[in-house]
């Protein structure tokens, strides 16, 4: 191929990729706020309908429609559920069972409550998840949104265990003009929710969010911590529990509920990484096993990519 020609379509292909992206990655809602949706690419269920359609419906089209479900990370449960539901239905097209299919997972995740809490003065948040999935960078996140709201944030950095950890908070705290209380890396994370509160308080500030520490959540010295945070926050006063989940975590994402759960009760999830090659279907198998609502999902790197979680958009675009 001529050099030039070849360039022109490196050129097209590149800025399709582009568009695509742009086209998932945000939705607008009714109301306008900005809402998630799967990216078309990574939809297993589309294709797998797409295919298993594609020659009749015989025997091996449920097969494919099952193991896209359990491949997406729906749940073996969920998906028994819903292949029964289909096989009732009798779709006879690749639109007939996409509407049973979208019907049947939009009435997985209806009826949650999904905007976030904030009650009391200061409302607080405390944040739990595992290293790695992105929790402090979730609260920065959340902070910017509260912030872009009109609210006064302050952060409090009670994950004391994990070197530089307070040094990461205050440099997103100054980032997004939020006050950031810390304490001694290794001290009493406790105190540090504490003094956060205290300090929130005397300032008159709307909302304190409270880092914790994220190590194996199958420690019990972590569990007890926890606990004991939440109840120097105020206990039943809290106003949010949110638990950092990464959507690569696949069906561990689902021990790691249970076990925080354990601990603390989990208000909502933070979904991050939903902007690579994860299996979204992981939102039906949380919110089905453990009625715990996902909240908002983390679409990228940047402040502004925590957006609220719209289950219609999302369904949507998962059987795209």
């Amino acid at each position: 191929m001529d050099p030039p020609i070849l360039l022109a379509v490196v050129g097209v292909l590149v800025l399709a990729l582009v568009a695509g992206f742009l086209l998932w990655k945000r939705h607008p809602s009714e109301s306008g706020e900005e809402t998630v949706a799967a990216p078309a690419a990574r939809s297993v269920l589309g294709a797998a309908l797409r295919k298993a359609f594609g020659t009749g419906v015989d025997e091996g089209t449920w097969d494919s429609i099952e193991t896209a479900l359990l491949a997406a990370d729906v749940g073996v449960d969920a998906t028994e559920e819903i292949m029964t539901t289909l096989r009732q239905t009798r779709p006879e097209t690749l639109e007939e069972a996409r509407t049973a299919l979208g019907a049947h997972l939009r009435a997985e995740l209806a009826g949650k409550a999904r905007e976030l809490a904030l009650v009391g003065s200061p409302a607080s948040i405390v944040v739990v998840g595992v290293n790695g999935t992105g929790k402090t960078t979730s609260i920065a996140k959340l902070a910017k949104r509260l912030k872009d709201d009109g609210k006064t944030v302050t952060l409090g950095a009670a994950d004391t265990f994990r070197a530089a950890a307070g040094e990461q908070l205050q440099t997103w705290g100054e980032r997004v003009g939020a006050q950031v209380v810390r304490g001694q890396e290794g001290g009493d994370p406790a105190s540090v929710a504490f003094d956060t509160l205290d300090s929130a308080r005397a300032k008159g500030i709307d909302v304190a969010i409270i880092d914790t520490a994220g190590r194996l959540h199958g420690k019990k010295n972590l569990m007890a911590e926890l606990e004991k945070i939440y109840r120097v926050a105020g206990g039943d006063q809290v106003s949010e529990v949110l638990l950092v989940l990464d959507a690569t975590a696949g069906q561990n994402g689902l021990v790691q509920v249970r076990e925080f759960s354990a601990a603390v009760p989990i208000t909502g999830i933070v979904l991050t990484k939903l902007d690579g090659t994860a299996r979204g279907g992981i939102v039906v198998a949380v919110e089905r096993t453990l009625g715990v609502p996902v909240k908002f999902v983390g679409v990228g790197e940047g402040l502004d990519d925590l957006v609220a979680f719209d289950p219609d958009s999302f369904v949507d675009s998962l059987l795209e």
